[in-house]
């Protein structure tokens, strides 16, 4: 593990009110603030930062009552049609707009509103995908992870400077500005939570609205009417009042999934490698929690400035997929750690169910 990410959830584990142990996951990396891969239980306040800009971020993966031998052989096709059912790019949405969770009168702006509207099923960039793999039995499953969008992202701004300004106005000194935090019953505090808890709930109704579009197409490529065997639906950058170590705690998973005894989760790969379904065994220590996926080795910035196109390309055949290196290149799977090494560090933590092999990735540019 990156010797700056153990530093980093060291001054994060010092504030007076993380309540116990920080826990860290094996894909654990540098992030703002918080580490990405921690979980964090607190008394008393929340870290805004921590939850960070992608409120609710997660994955949704359905499993499907047949086999491949009921896809197209060319799976161009059915790329294209998810390109066109589920927009991505930054910024990208709908041309109309959609229904999203009610909220509360002061929450968003008008503009806010409307950008809801318009991005509620739409993807988003960076590692957000929709995949179609097969797992060890050639079940097919689609895969898909995604998040609050862009009102999620304004909204955790909002909260996040606002975090700051309250650290300046009353003097209070950090080792990170980004560990800005919020009191419990504070008018500031109660705004951060309502929206939190709406962005987590936009975000998953989001996974779930791009989850019916990509299936809706599919039963014209398999030519038959379905429903999922399964459908999992988990967030990896939440808050939410939880029980641990004998004490009620707001438990912050930035990078991390619920893992109680039981639990079905989604740990992706990179692009190219394997994702895996899992369950959850209720680590204590972890506070029920596992890795929410393989975690970046390299920076977005240093991926571009090392990473070579063709290798890249070579990394993804026999995988349809945007087929855009140059726009990609910073998902390259070499700037992640291997998923199957972090896999082996979190046995402990979840048992794996099904092993899933991507023959589809769809990503934003």
């Amino acid at each position: 593990m990156d010797p700056n990410a153990v530093a980093q959830a060291a001054r994060t584990a010092a504030l007076p009110f993380v309540a116990g142990h920080l826990a860290l996951m094996p894909d654990a990396h540098c992030g703002m603030g918080a580490t990405i891969g921690s979980v964090i239980p607190t008394q008393g306040a929340v870290i805004p930062a921590a939850v960070g800009v992608d409120i609710g971020c997660g994955m949704i993966a359905a499993e499907l009552p047949f086999t491949s031998e009921l896809l197209p052989d060319d799976l161009d096709r059915l790329h294209g049609y998810i390109a066109t059912a589920v927009p991505a790019g930054v910024g990208r949405g709908h041309t109309t707009g959609s229904t999203i969770p009610a909220f509360e009168p002061d929450m968003l702006t008008p503009e806010l509103e409307k950008t809801a509207a318009e991005q509620m099923g739409s993807l988003g960039s960076g590692n957000h995908f929709v995949e179609v793999c097969l797992d060890e039995r050639d079940r097919i499953w689609v895969v898909l992870h995604s998040g609050s969008r862009g009102v999620g992202n304004q909204l955790a701004k909002i909260h996040i400077e606002g975090a700051k300004r309250l650290m300046a106005r009353y003097f209070i000194a950090l080792d990170d500005p980004d560990l800005a935090y919020l009191v419990e019953g504070a008018p500031e505090f109660d705004a951060y939570i309502a929206a939190m808890l709406w962005a987590q709930d936009y975000a998953r109704q989001n996974r779930a609205v791009m989850m019916s579009a990509v299936l809706a197409g599919l039963t014209t490529f398999v030519g038959r009417a379905f429903e999922p065997s399964l459908t999992i639906n988990c967030h990896h950058n939440f808050t939410e009042l939880e029980h641990h170590h004998g004490r009620n705690v707001w438990l912050t998973r930035k990078g991390a999934i619920q893992a109680r005894a039981g639990d079905l989760g989604v740990i992706p790969g990179s692009m190219g490698t394997r994702s895996y379904i899992v369950k959850g065994r209720g680590s204590p220590a972890s506070y029920c929690s596992c890795s929410h996926g393989a975690g970046r080795l390299m920076s977005r910035g240093e991926a571009r400035r090392t990473l070579d196109q063709d290798t890249f390309v070579a990394e993804m055949n026999g995988i349809v997929w945007n087929d855009d290196p140059g726009s990609l290149l910073d998902e390259d799977p070499r700037a992640y750690k291997d998923i199957d090494e972090v896999m082996d560090n979190q046995t402990d933590l979840v048992e794996v169910l099904h092993e899933l092999r991507q023959i589809l990735n769809y990503k934003g540019t």
